[in-house]
């Protein structure tokens, strides 16, 4: 098939290594414009579009979709299909039709649940047993088209970061497998009950919150793991929490319980397993309390 691909982090990488091993023809790579990044705030390309350039693909960053010199240059490719995988910009009516078949989405939720921006977070911090992926058409809602194929997988523990590469892969398996025999996935409309929102993470929600549950709070750590970050603040310095465990011990929330680290929540606590000072390396609590000891009974905020 004769295709655009449209995506920007790494999530959205392997759909496009995908197609390209299946032997479609990529005639554009769509991504948003370079960011600027690091220290020195020069402007980054994305992941998508270092892997298009790598592979000697035609590369296209638009700023918007609505204007009508993009749209006629999106027309005049004479597409099959667009492939669309966390672009990150709206498509309008003239992108969504000018396909022959449309623009088909990987999206990484079991819709209708957890339609949006972030729906591997927002799974997590549900505690959700189960997610995955989704291959549907697109329509001018917010994920709201009728869908082709699903693929289950566990959350089971599992931090954002790992859960986002696990659905990476399977998403680019099925989407390569749709393509393969399209008539054999009509779609299908998707249930009016079930619907949730996977709203945009503000980095507010990523300082920890005490007050919750210790199962809620190590969702907080899984979900924000590897950004933003999840973290507690102490005598003004930030520390970021990288993975924890549950426990049943029980004392004020936000307080530390013992010479481990265990620090109390609503219900239950919670004992860090690796733990990071502002500016320095990620280390065990062990580690850190040998160098800043923080005896029990410290109130943390």
């Amino acid at each position: 098939m004769r295709l655009a691909f449209m995506g920007t982090p790494d999530f959205a990488v392997p759909t496009l290594d995908a197609l390209v091993d299946a032997g479609h023809e990529i005639a554009a790579v769509y991504t948003q414009p370079p960011r600027p990044a690091g220290r020195g705030k020069a402007p980054m390309p994305s992941p998508v579009q270092r892997r298009a350039e790598a592979l000697g693909l035609e590369v296209r960053s638009p700023v918007s979709l609505r204007d009508a010199e993009a749209q006629i240059a999106f027309a005049a490719l004479d597409l099959d299909a667009a492939i669309v995988a966390a672009y990150g910009l709206i498509l309008p009516r003239p992108i969504l039709e000018a396909p022959r078949f449309g623009c088909l989405n990987v999206h990484g939720s079991l819709l209708p649940r957890w339609r949006g921006a972030a729906p591997v977070q927002r799974a997590i911090l549900a505690g959700d047993a189960l997610t995955g992926v989704t291959i549907m058409q697109m329509e001018r809602g917010l994920d709201t088209g009728p869908m082709l194929a699903t693929v289950e997988t566990p959350v089971d523990g599992k931090t954002a970061g790992e859960l986002t590469t696990e659905l990476a892969a399977s998403g680019a398996k099925l989407m390569a497998e749709v393509l393969a025999d399209l008539p054999a996935y009509p779609p299908v409309i998707q249930p009016e009950e079930g619907v949730t929102y996977a709203a945009k993470i503000d980095k507010a929600e990523s300082r920890l919150d005490f007050a919750a549950s210790a199962a809620q709070v190590e969702r907080q750590i899984r979900a924000f793991n590897p950004a933003p970050g999840a973290w507690f603040e102490l005598a003004g310095e930030r520390f970021r929490v990288h993975s924890a465990i549950a426990t049943d011990a029980d004392g004020e929330p936000a307080t530390t319980l013992d010479a481990h680290l265990t620090i109390a929540c609503g219900k239950g606590a919670i004992r860090p397993l690796l733990i990071q000072r502002a500016g320095r390396g990620i280390m065990t609590p062990a580690e850190l309390l040998r160098g800043y000891p923080i005896p029990a009974g410290t109130r943390l905020a």
